[in-house]
């Protein structure tokens, strides 16, 4: 008989669309859950140059963003890679945004989201911490073309994520600092940055360590520049001794210190660094070798993970804080959010949908009824609009789109295939949306009187349809009344008969 080969995991793919470059990694786990890369690219075709001015990407950027796109897209599909194309501040703030994501799904077939600062933030600390001892603090600092991420951490887990409105970039457009630079405009570049770190990052923030991590390569270049000793560690006085030198350094020997193209922006870059580290209060700043296009990887690699999900509570704890924005009543949406996911797991084989929805049906559920904050009478609705524009980290643009669908069906109209409510949803996701709506109909119908009468359940799939065991501890006589309600559409989306059977649960 012929030895059968272990299969090989999977190849993932990151794309990182950012404001100076795009890149792009291939890599493969191993089986420790390191990840190998396989291939790496870059091209710095400076997606962002012009749109902090003008607001707008030119289309000759457009076309060299898309030639490059359509490139990345073919070694992906070479190596059959699972892929995540992310794009950040420059096409955050284009206003021609949305059809050049049209225009990358149609010509090279990749689905780009264009990601939140938050968000942003979130994978860089993936990136960055990935296998950080849990009880490690630490503090991270990443200088992008169009914006820069700051975040705090315990282990890989961040507790605080920002994004301030500067980049080396848009500092450089803005104050026409790519060539000489005057002790008048240094003055108001730094006053600027101050005044954003201002109003963005609070006051004060206990407990910081006294070295920050530094992940992008403008930090890179700076710190290699100010590090006498090249140690990839520089300290706050020799960042505001390479603004200074940095500043009154004529382009051209700029330009044969750095790569041309890094030398244009390199002195927004050492201003922001250094308002940043003052502002914190640190001591220096270290380079790291990691970053987004890392981050982007162990979240695929997370979401291929069954148990890790299981962990991580992150997403579940952002829905929450969320919840309590909008003052919802937290006791009735963490049942609804237990039973639905119960009904999502003991059904598997039913609804034969990936474990990779269930963090969808998890929100949906635990935000359910937030538009109560708006109206009582269509908070449906306005749930809907709230989840659609939140900034929930760990959910893509797209993602949170399904979450919000599928929030908005927990009452009211039924998710039905035809209704308008569905419009513009691929086949795929409108059949998600549907099963999960229905899982999350019949949760909420179970806890109809906000009081969690039922203790728990246990949902079985047999041959004659799926019978829900409920153990009671209160009468749930109008749990059960609007759970009939539900049956019907039950049955056409699952094919099955729904019944009930309620077993008083004794003691406390």
């Amino acid at each position: 008989m012929p030895i059968r080969r272990p299969a090989l995991p999977p190849v993932l793919a990151a794309i990182d669309v950012g404001t100076n470059a795009v890149r792009l990694e291939l890599a493969r786990p191993d089986a420790d859950g390191a990840l190998e890369t396989l291939h790496q690219e870059r091209d710095p075709i400076r997606p962002g140059e012009g749109v902090f001015a003008t607001g707008t990407m030119p289309e000759a950027t457009a076309e060299r963003l898309l030639s490059t796109l359509r490139r990345y897209s073919a070694l992906c599909r070479r190596h059959k890679a699972q892929v995540r194309a992310v794009a950040t501040s420059a096409l955050r703030e284009a206003r021609n945004s949305p059809d050049i994501v049209r225009r990358v799904r149609e010509e090279a077939g990749l689905n780009l989201e264009v990601v939140s600062g938050k968000e942003e933030a979130r994978l860089i600390c993936l990136g960055v911490l990935h296998r950080k001892p849990p009880g490690t603090r630490s503090l991270l600092i990443d200088i992008g073309g169009g914006s820069t991420e700051v975040a705090t951490a315990v282990g890989e887990k961040p507790d605080n994520l920002w994004s301030l409105g500067l980049g080396s970039v848009r500092l450089t457009e803005v104050f026409e600092a790519s060539r000489t630079v005057t002790t008048k405009q240094l003055r108001i570049m730094r006053s600027f940055v101050q005044e954003v770190l201002g109003k963005t990052l609070p006051e004060k923030l206990p407990l910081l360590p006294r070295v920050a991590l530094g992940s992008s390569g403008t930090i890179n270049a700076v710190v290699s520049f100010a590090s006498s000793e090249s140690s990839g560690n520089a300290t706050v006085r020799q960042l505001t001794q390479t603004v200074e030198t940095l500043a009154q350094m004529p382009a051209d020997r700029r330009r044969k210190r750095f790569d041309p193209k890094r030398a244009d922006i390199i002195v927004s870059g050492a201003v922001i660094l250094e308002g940043v580290a003052k502002y914190l209060g640190i001591d220096s700043v270290s380079v790291v070798n990691r970053g987004l296009r890392d981050g982007i990887l162990v979240d695929l690699l997370y979401r291929q993970d069954a148990h890790h999900q299981d962990d991580d509570h992150s997403l579940a704890d952002a829905a929450i804080v969320m919840g309590q924005r909008f003052f919802f009543d937290e006791k009735h949406a963490r049942q609804v959010s237990r039973m639905a996911l119960t009904l999502f797991d003991d059904l598997a084989a039913l609804h034969q949908l990936p474990l990779s929805v269930r963090p969808y049906l998890e929100v949906a559920a635990l935000l359910h009824d937030i538009g109560h904050a708006v109206n009582y009478e269509r908070h449906h609705k306005h749930t809907y609009y709230l989840i659609r524009h939140a900034d929930l980290p760990g959910l893509a643009d797209r993602e949170r789109e399904l979450v919000a669908r599928v929030a908005r069906y927990h009452r009211r109209s039924p998710p039905e295939l035809a209704h308008s409510g569905m419009a513009g949803l691929t086949p795929t996701e409108a059949r998600t949306v549907r099963k999960l709506a229905t899982l999350l109909r019949v949760a909420n119908s179970l806890d109809h009187s906000h009081h969690q009468p039922i203790k728990d359940f246990k949902a079985t799939n047999g041959r004659d349809g799926v019978a829900l065991h409920l153990h009671a501890r209160q009468p749930v006589d109008l749990e059960l009344w609007n759970a009939e309600h539900e049956v019907a559409l039950f049955r056409r989306v699952f094919g099955k008969k729904l019944s009930f059977h309620v077993h008083h649960a004794t003691g406390r």
